[in-house]
């Protein structure tokens, strides 16, 4: 039961919160999403049942994701947020204060870092722990990161891309852009409106990017009916999209987020880049299934990349991992009460 298992790992990220108990796995995985109503400045929903509302509230009620970009934009909802994913894990019963590990984008600032800790304490955790989501992906993703050897880890998640080369239990050089999944969901909307006159919701331009998009121009293209509200008549009307014209519409966001793989690539020693360039690059988090990702990135950079198993999970398994031998990744794990 509950007694034993104080200790949660959150991955918290811009558009899906995952949970972590050790001994039981991944037993939890939402969107970050919470409705609040205006008037009474009350929490209605969260996660799932929120993420439903998105796009179809009334004016009394907003849907929306206090995370931007991978750190925290509104500070009360967050704490709410965790506050439920953290009692939906540990069961209505539990009377321990857990200890909680989360992970963090690894461009954070020292001021972002603590406002997770203390959102995190605030919403009852006994302990705070923080990790830079690169490690935690490496580590989730079976990688030995405390070898001697480089290992190249480009987590894209919903707000950030993080990419970071890995040795001796440490980052060696690393970056992170505010670019990923929600970027290409913008600018495929973005782009339906410039191209049909046709406005579609958030929902919309995800299922267009999961279903039909892809990192490189494909010969056998997939279509997709869209439907959304016309501009000019404003009724609601349909469209087709196809792969490739998709494709260069999000060419330029998919260049940032190859730019900064590259960037660290040039930053790398010498010696851990010939490491890469043996054991390539590993994609981690939900952005890096795109269709033919590890594709544009071999096209770009010259250096094979291989999509991890799981990618989505690859963080909060880490943190799973990382909980249950603290010791050993003590100079990675950042605490604080």
């Amino acid at each position: 039961m509950a007694i034993f298992s104080k200790k949660l790992g959150i991955d918290l990220g811009t558009v899906n919160t995952l949970v972590f108990l050790p001994g039981k796995g991944i037993v939890l995985n939402e969107p970050s999403v919470v409705a609040v109503s205006e008037q009474e400045n009350k929490i209605l929903a969260v996660g799932n049942d929120a993420k439903a509302m998105i796009g179809k509230t009334p004016d009394s009620i907003i849907a929306y994701r206090p995370l931007r970009d991978g750190v925290i934009a509104d500070y009360r909802v967050t704490e709410a947020m965790l506050r439920y994913f953290i009692n939906k894990a540990l069961g209505r019963f539990n009377i321990w204060k857990p200890d909680v590990l989360v992970s963090v984008p690894a461009g954070i600032t020292s001021t972002e870092r603590r406002a997770v800790i203390e959102a995190a304490i605030r919403a009852g955790a006994q302990n705070a722990y923080v990790v830079k989501e690169p490690i935690l992906a490496a580590i989730g993703a079976g990688i030995p990161i405390h070898e001697p050897a480089g290992h190249m880890i480009v987590d894209i998640g919903g707000g950030t891309t993080d990419v970071a080369v890995i040795s001796l239990g440490g980052i060696v050089a690393s970056t992170s852009v505010k670019c990923g999944g929600d970027r290409l969901d913008a600018t495929i909307a973005d782009y339906i409106k410039k191209t049909f006159n046709l406005a579609v919701g958030e929902k919309t331009s995800e299922e267009i990017k999961v279903k039909v998009c892809s990192a490189v121009p494909v010969e056998e293209e997939l279509s997709m009916t869209i439907k959304g509200r016309d501009f000019i008549t404003g009724l609601p009307r349909t469209a087709e999209v196809k792969t490739n014209e998709i494709v260069k519409a999000v060419m330029r966001d998919l260049r940032d987020m190859v730019k900064a793989i590259k960037d660290v690539l040039q930053e790398t020693p010498p010696e851990l880049a010939a490491d890469i360039i043996d054991r390539g690059i590993i994609m981690t988090g939900g952005t890096s299934q795109l269709r033919n990702f590890p594709e544009l990135v071999l096209r770009r950079t010259g250096v094979k990349a291989i999509l991890a198993k799981d990618p989505l999970f690859c963080v909060v398994r880490g943190t799973g991992i990382a909980l249950e031998h603290l010791d050993t990744y003590k100079k990675t794990v950042i605490s604080k009460r």
